[in-house]
C-alpha cells in the first residue's frame, strides 16, 4: 500500500472525543482516579467511579454526571458486582481505567508479610484482572474496547529508600498481564495498555515533597525542572482510552519526567 501522502488533518478534538463511551474508573475517590474519572466525563463518557469510600464517590458521581459503585478492590469477591453494576446503571461499558491500587506495608523485604503480599497482589494484580474479564463480553459485544491499567514505574526499577517488594512486583505484574491481554484480545479491537507514573504530588506522596530531603531527593533524581502532577499522568490516560490511541495496544507508557531514563 502507497504512503497516505495526502490524508486529510484529524480533527484533534474528535480524535479525544468519548461522547456516548461508558467507562469505569477505579481508585476514583481522590487522586489519579478522581482526575481520570474527571477527564474521561469531559471528554464526553458516561462514567462509573469505583473505589471504598462511598461518601467521596457519590460527590463525585454527581459533580460529573455519574455513577457511583462502592467497593473494597483488595475483597476479591466483591470485584465480581462492580461490572454488572455499572453496567446496569450507565450500560456496558467500553472503557476500564483501572487506577486503584496502594503499597500495602513499609516493611522491607525480607520482614515483608505474607497476609500483606497478599493483599497487595490482590488489590493491584487480580483486582484489575478480574475487572478486565468482566467487561470483556461487553467490548466485544460493542466490537472495540480499551483498558489503562495504571503501574509505576516500580515495577520497572527499584527505588532506593522505599521498601515495596510486593507492590514492585504486584505493578511488573500488570505490563506482563497486559501484553498478554492486548494479544489475547486484539481480534474483538480490544486495546489494553499500561501507564505507569513516575512520582507526582498526590495525597499519598505528600509527605515526602513537603519534607526537605524529600522534595530534594525528587528534584536530584527527576530530570525534567518541573513537578509532576495527575494532570501530566491524565493526558496518556485520555490518550489510551479513546481514538487518538486507537493502535497502541500492549504498551507500557512511562510517564516520570525522565525519572527511569537516566
Amino acid at each position: 500500500m502507497p504512503p497516505d501522502r495526502d490524508a486529510p488533518a484529524l480533527d484533534p478534538a474528535a480524535l479525544f472525543d468519548l461522547t456516548g463511551r461508558v467507562a469505569i474508573v477505579t481508585g476514583a475517590s481522590s487522586g489519579l482516579g478522581a482526575a481520570v474519572a474527571r477527564t474521561l466525563a469531559a471528554a464526553g463518557a458516561r462514567v462509573a467511579v469505583v473505589a471504598r469510600r462511598a461518601d467521596r464517590l457519590a460527590a463525585l458521581a454527581e459533580e460529573i454526571g455519574g455513577t457511583p459503585v462502592a467497593c473494597d478492590l483488595a475483597d476479591l469477591d466483591g470485584v465480581h458486582a462492580v461490572v454488572p453494576e455499572a453496567a446496569a446503571a450507565l450500560g456496558p461499558p467500553e472503557i476500564l481505567v483501572n487506577a486503584a491500587g496502594a503499597r500495602l506495608t513499609d516493611a522491607a523485604a525480607e520482614n515483608e508479610p505474607l497476609a500483606a503480599a497478599r493483599r497487595t497482589v490482590d488489590l493491584n494484580l487480580l483486582a484489575p484482572f478480574l475487572l478486565a474479564q468482566a467487561a470483556f463480553p461487553h467490548m466485544r459485544a460493542i466490537g472495540r474496547g480499551a483498558i489503562v491499567n495504571v503501574s509505576s514505574i516500580s515495577g520497572r526499577v527499584g527505588v532506593p529508600g522505599i521498601p515495596q517488594a510486593s507492590y514492585a512486583a504486584s505493578k511488573a505484574g500488570l505490563s506482563g498481564l497486559t501484553a498478554e491481554l492486548a494479544v489475547q484480545w486484539a481480534r474483538h479491537a480490544i486495546r489494553v495498555n499500561t501507564v505507569a507514573p513516575g512520582f507526582f504530588r498526590s495525597e499519598i506522596t505528600e509527605p515526602l515533597y513537603a519534607s526537605e530531603r524529600g522534595g530534594a531527593y525528587l528534584r536530584r533524581n527527576t530530570p525534567l525542572p518541573m513537578e509532576g502532577g495527575a494532570r501530566d499522568v491524565v493526558g496518556a490516560v485520555l490518550w489510551l482510552a479513546g481514538d487518538a490511541g486507537r493502535y497502541v495496544t500492549g504498551q507500557t507508557i512511562v510517564v516520570d519526567g525522565g525519572w527511569t531514563a537516566h
